[in-house]
């Protein structure tokens, strides 16, 4: 396995869920999962196409309740290529014996390459060899080249080739009880001999999609077309040795595309007009070339190799392409149906990344934002507040998607979900548009929409802010924390949490920030957001007490994760841990014995320690200091060792942001954090959740983590800042960026020496601020500094 190629050898059908997960193609506009073409959807197969932005919404009886949905459609199936001898059964790898089974994701050219050979009995044997790409090129085209080899035997080969419209959202066990047919008025028809196509639309969203195929083969093909599939056709003749190839290709287009009358129309015209598979792999792994220019990345050893597959996967869900459309993140990329494909704030640990290799793709990412902000106004009026108050899930349209029910598959219980109190996900945008322009310089979008969003959030903050007469503070009540296991006090009858510590900091942080903009806006760009959000001079005075007197509650010296945490009993975690060994879903665990995390001194993942994650320890020192709290780097570390050993770590982000934290706190640790963020997909640490889809936050995160949690890197005030903690571990590492234009910037660390390069071409100096020093690197120098041990 080199560091360029993941393999899996041999078939392991309990492994089939996860590897097609991790082998799913996709180009930012769809993916594919990496599932074998000749297997159909069952227990240990689940193929799965997913274009972005594709939403569809159903009722279903759950519970006794009519619970209503959205989910990110599976669309029409266009991978379906089986074969036989003829006479014979469809061949599979669970149905026919196997001599030998590997699969190969390229990752250069974003190529997933198969090979199997398959034992037919009496010294015959059929090798299948399968080249599939996911255009990066062009958005709607997908190809299968399938190469049948008879070793031992000549004789005729039958290949069926099909588009499949049958296909329902079946990819997550616990939503089964959940209606998944999203797709009606299914039909198919014959554009030309060797060309297909199949239409359908959704069932409520009314989103058309069309999709054509043309097969490609030395021998005739015979079309039969009866909805909700169309197949094609062709007897294929072998002789020993010698190689016979078919290829498919596939066009696929939704009624969203701009620039088309009608989606299946485009999809025949461009699969006829394209050329063969030859021609397409070359445009495909140029384009791929050109994201490996950009996102370049040097990390040595099985660190490297990991890294690799999770830019791969951020590439693939969020690449130039995302840019033309309205789209957010999906927290489970475009690579299967768990979080029915809904936008939450991971965006928070992805846009970091993007920024400072494809700015155009953090500003569309916005651009999705700012289009629902007034659904968001809409949703703060009614919980009675004013501003922006943006859904904890989102979707197409921008309204709260959260589910009313989960289900806890160890009680078999449907349960409330509360987790649409978590209001801090307007924090995370407001955070994400600040760093975007830190990033990109983009002075229009931070004078405009980045501003419109800033000020509407900034106002809900201030608006859900309640002032404590006995505290003389401000006090936000009734909220959610990113830890999600708790939900409410002990035998409380209404959820929320009062004063949770992220909340109110991060609110504090808007509403300073916000400030600070609108003070420097210039006078006629300060008019027009005034007159268009009805701003005025009161209101600006409120923020500023606001953003003062925000409460943070403290315990024993150490940060409360909210008010009156440190009153719940502790856990007694080593008699769990002996009794179920995993205890990453605590909540589950608890539930299912009649008892709730809520009563415990105990979280899913990192809550007060995100502010960690979030600002630089001089930036957070002087948030507590503007709210009136001394945090010194004891008050800190207490903090950090208090939740550590509280924590179950149930959510892959929260060993991403243990390892970005205890690299500056408890670096001897570090490491242990950063592997199982690495580890968190690949190893499938959450226990099968996958192969439901890919945890993009995560993924994007470990990136971040080498590029800015260890380099100590930060966009602020017209300077790359630099503040390296290199981990034994990961001491020697290197990696391209874009600043404010500069293309090609170039930072290595090896050990206790930074270089800086900046190309020559048509850039300018950029400064580059390390706690000891200040140097300007001019375009074509590259400069090397000595860091303190």
């Amino acid at each position: 396995m080199t560091g360029w190629t993941w393999e899996y050898e041999g078939y392991e059908p309990a492994d089939q869920r996860l590897r097609e997960s991790l082998c799913t193609l996709g180009n930012g506009y769809f993916a594919t999962r990496g599932a074998l073409p000749e297997c159909v959807a069952d227990d240990i197969h689940y193929p799965g196409t997913y274009v972005a932005g594709c939403y569809n919404r159903l009722t279903s009886d759950v519970a006794g309740r009519q619970v209503e949905n959205e989910d990110m459609v599976n669309v029409p199936n266009w991978l379906p290529l089986r074969f036989r001898p003829v006479g014979g059964s469809w061949l599979t790898p669970d149905t026919a014996t196997v001599l030998e089974h590997r699969m190969d994701l390229l990752l250069a050219s974003g190529m997933l390459e198969r090979r199997t050979r398959f034992d037919l009995g009496e010294g015959r044997v059929l090798s299948v060899f399968q080249q599939r790409i996911v255009h990066m090129a062009d958005p709607h085209l997908a190809a299968l080249r399938t190469e049948f080899t008879a070793e031992g035997f000549s004789g005729e080969l039958e290949v069926e080739a099909l588009l499949d419209g049958a296909v329902t959202n079946a990819g997550v066990p616990r939503y089964r009880d959940l209606d998944g047919r999203h797709l009606t008025h299914v039909h198919a028809g014959t554009a030309t001999p060797d060309t297909v196509w199949l239409r359908c639309r959704t069932r409520t969203s009314d989103i058309r999609i069309g999709m054509a195929a043309r097969l490609v083969s030395e021998a005739p093909v015979i079309v039969r077309n009866k909805s909700p599939r169309t197949t094609q056709h062709t007897v294929l003749s072998l002789t020993k040795g010698r190689t016979v190839t078919v290829d498919k290709i596939v066009a696929l287009h939704t009624s969203r595309d701009p620039a088309i009358s009608d989606p299946l129309y485009a999809a025949i015209d461009r699969v006829g007009r394209v050329p063969g598979f030859d021609e397409l792999l070359v445009s495909h792994r140029t384009a791929w070339n050109q994201l490996w220019r950009r996102a370049a990345l040097d990390v040595a050893g099985e660190a490297g190799r990991i890294l690799r597959l999770h830019l791969f996967h951020v590439l693939q869900t969020l690449s130039p392409h995302t840019a033309d459309l309205d789209v957010g993140v999906p927290a489970r990329g475009l690579h299967g149906e768990a979080y029915r494909g809904h936008v939450f704030w991971d965006e928070l640990f992805v846009l970091p990344f993007l920024n400072l290799h494809f700015p155009e793709v953090s500003r569309a990412l916005l651009r999705y934002r700012h289009r629902r902000l007034e659904q968001a106004c809409t949703s703060a009026l009614a919980a009675g507040r004013r501003g922006a108050l943006y859904p904890w899930q989102s979707g197409s349209d921008g309204r709260e998607e959260t589910q009313q029910l989960h289900l806890n598959p160890r009680s078999g219980r449907w349960l409330p979900d509360n987790s649409r109190l978590q209001y801090h996900v307007g924090s995370a945008i407001a955070y994400n548009v600040w760093q975007y322009y830190e990033a990109s310089g983009d002075m229009e979008f931070l004078h405009t929409k980045g501003a419109e969003m800033l000020l509407r959030i900034a106002r809900f903050w201030a608006d859900a802010a309640v002032y404590d007469e006995t505290l003389g503070r401000h006090r936000i009540k009734g909220v959610v924390g990113p830890d999600e296991y708790h939900d409410a006090y002990p035998d409380a009858s209404t959820p929320g949490l009062d004063d949770n510590a992220y909340t109110n900091v991060t609110a504090a942080w808007v509403l300073t920030r916000t400030l600070e903009l609108i003070d420097a806006l210039p006078q006629p760009r300060r008019r027009e957001l005034t007159e268009r959000t009805g701003l005025d001079l009161s209101e600006l005075e409120q923020w500023e007490e606001v953003s003062r007197t925000l409460h943070v509650p403290f315990h024993h010296g150490v940060i409360s994760q909210f008010d009156g945490y440190g009153e719940l009993a502790e856990l007694p975690w080593a008699e769990y841990r002996q009794r179920y060994g995993d205890i990453r879903r605590l909540d589950r665990i608890l539930e299912a014995e009649g008892d709730t995390v809520n009563r415990y001194q105990a979280s899913k993942q990192a809550d007060v320690l995100m502010l960690g994650y979030l600002f630089a320890p001089a930036e957070l020192r002087d948030l507590f200091r503007r709210l009136g709290v001394e945090l010194d780097d004891d008050i800190w570390h207490r903090t950090v060792d208090y939740y550590l050993h509280r924590t179950s770590h149930g959510s892959t982000l929260s060993g991403l942001v243990h390892g970005w934290v205890l690299a500056r706190a408890r670096r001897a640790e570090a490491w242990k954090f950063c592997q199982e963020a690495l580890q968190g997909d690949i190893a499938d640490v959450q226990g099968g959740t996958t192969g439901e889809g890919i945890h993009l936050g995560a993924m994007a995160g470990t990136l971040d983590l080498v590029q800015r949690g260890l380099t100590g890197l930060e966009t602020r005030g017209g300077a790359l800042w630099l503040d390296p903690v290199p981990l034994p571990e990961l001491s020697s590492y290197g990696f391209a960026l874009r600043y404010q234009g500069n293309w090609g910037v170039r930072v290595h660390l090896e050990r206790r020496e930074l270089d800086i390069a900046v190309p020559s071409s048509d850039q300018s100096p950029i400064e580059v601020r390390l706690p000891d020093r200040t140097v300007v690197v001019e375009p074509g120098e590259t400069v090397r500094l000595k860091l303190p041990d």
